[in-house]
């Protein structure tokens, strides 16, 4: 299959390829986003295919607002949806509430819920728009490999296995939507992503953690994701003298290591090296960018330093420990 690429301000040719049952990848404010016309089933079952997802991995139809959602959910709105959707739609944040049965099967993985959010980006809403239907739309990279951020990485993991590609630029947030689950009380974080912990519940009151058993109702609860073709080692602390001291006795294992850390160490101790920033915002805007950069360098390891938990930070340690192979804790 040949692959184009569209500029983000011609959008047409999308719409009409979503509409005939086609595949799109487009940029979001989170990470670049694979579409089908989430009301078709086999368009949908084209995205588990060309991604190499597993099957019982549910997919985030993405609407325009409110009333896209009302027509998805089976019943009233679950009061914490209603709550999340005023303070932080359009935005990153995907609400699971109970699914119409009308929507696909493949789309909600079997279940009697669905995931749903309102991107803001405006080529995602202008897709969306155009097709006058919600898109079903996970990230646009293989099944396990860090999500894309840029145009250059959907190619890389993409190329001839979808027909277009829109170059949005590099995107803005850099990791996934939150997943909150609204049909338990309390309501239930079950990815953290682009808004944190402590903004959904300034607004939902008590949040409970996902317990990682159960039925998969939201993307990346399962599988190991994120993941390089290198070995990914997490040092979980940023203690400079302890890292320091780590990455001394790494080098013996691993002589062409890749580090990826906040700015606060120094540059000097590996070769090849990524600087996360000196806050959350900016290492979650960066990680699986530095991930994918490094990674074509071919290292014998990466290693990535991480330890905060704090707003953002805890979607970051996140999406490091779904990517590591080993973790170390100094």
């Amino acid at each position: 299959m040949e692959t184009t690429i569209l500029d983000s301000g011609y959008v047409a040719p999308a719409v009409e390829a979503l509409k005939a049952g086609q595949l799109v990848a487009f940029p979001t404010e989170t990470v670049y986003g694979l579409g089908a016309d989430g009301t078709n089933a086999a368009a949908c079952q084209r995205i588990f295919e060309a991604k190499g997802r597993p099957q019982d991995n549910p997919l985030i139809l993405h609407v325009l607002d409110k009333p896209g959602l009302m027509a998805l959910t089976l019943g009233a709105l679950p009061t914490s949806a209603e709550a999340l959707v005023e303070a932080f739609w359009p935005g990153p944040l995907t609400v699971v509430v109970p699914a119409n049965p009308d929507i696909p099967e493949v789309v909600r993985a079997g279940l009697n819920t669905v995931a749903v959010r309102s991107p803001n980006h405006p080529v995602a809403r202008d897709l969306i728009e155009g097709l006058g239907r919600p898109i079903a739309a996970p990230s646009a990279n293989l099944s396990g490999r860090p999500s894309p951020t840029e145009a250059a990485a959907v190619w890389e993991d993409m190329a001839g296995r979808i027909p277009l590609i829109i170059d949005g630029g590099s995107t803005q947030v850099g990791l996934e939507s939150t997943v909150v689950d609204c049909t338990t009380t309390p309501p239930t974080l079950l990815r953290p992503g682009g808004i944190g912990l402590d903004l959904v519940a300034s607004v939902v009151g008590e949040v409970a953690l996902a317990s990682g058993h159960g039925p998969v109702r939201a993307p990346g609860m399962k599988y190991r994701h994120y993941a390089p073709k290198s070995p990914v080692i997490w040092l979980d602390r940023t203690n400079s003298e302890a890292v320091e001291a780590a990455l001394s006795i790494l080098s013996r294992d691993y002589p062409n290591m890749a580090v990826i850390a906040p700015e606060s160490l120094p540059e000097g101790l590996v070769g090849q090296y990524q600087s996360l920033g000196r806050d959350a915002v900016t290492a979650a805007h960066r990680l699986f960018q530095s991930i994918r950069y490094l990674d074509q360098l071919k290292p014998d390891a990466i290693v990535i330093v991480w330890e905060s938990e704090e707003g953002l930070g805890l979607a970051v340690k996140n999406r490091i420990e779904k990517a590591a192979t080993t973790r170390v804790r100094l």
